[in-house]
């Protein structure tokens, strides 16, 4: 396995895209219902063979993740040959940006004393999509961007 094996929920989510799965797969529904009974690591593999399939396919259309923690704010795009961040560090601990009170601050307080900017161009490794899981995976989120572009066009 590659990734990670999607939670039940996903799955759950995927249903039909599974059943499709299972389809090109040549297993029927009885086929499937036997399988998980007498031969579970074969069923595993079939699960984590989707779950591969479907996080390439998410991972290959990602182009932004923002990861939040208490003091830093951290804003990728992920571009084609490599991956471009602008992070923002407040250097104060009773400032918290998991609060709104804490971003509130930092949306008022942009040109603080306590806020920094940092922004750096990284390529990739030979695996671009596991860096992508990776960043995600450490707590990033899939954005549209909205945050990185305001902030791309503030520090020019």
């Amino acid at each position: 396995m590659k990734y990670r094996r999607l939670s039940k929920e996903q799955f759950e989510e995927l249903h039909k895209e599974f059943i499709n799965f299972l389809a090109t797969q040549s297993i029927t529904a009885d086929e499937w219902t036997n399988l998980k009974a007498n031969r579970p690591e074969l069923a595993e593999q079939e699960l984590d063979m989707f779950s591969d399939l479907i996080w390439e396919g998410v991972l290959g259309q990602v182009e932004y993740i923002e990861h939040f923690s208490p003091q830093q704010l951290h804003m990728f795009h992920l571009g084609e040959d490599n991956m471009h961040v602008i992070a923002i560090k407040i250097n104060d601990d009773s400032i918290n940006l998991h609060t709104t009170e804490g971003y509130t601050w930092l949306k008022e307080n942009l040109l603080n004393d306590a806020v920094e900017f940092f922004n750096a161009t990284k390529e990739y490794s030979k695996e671009p999509l596991s860096d992508k899981f990776n960043l995600i995976e450490q707590g990033g989120n899939i954005t549209k961007g909205e945050l990185y572009n305001y902030f791309k066009k503030l520090i020019g």
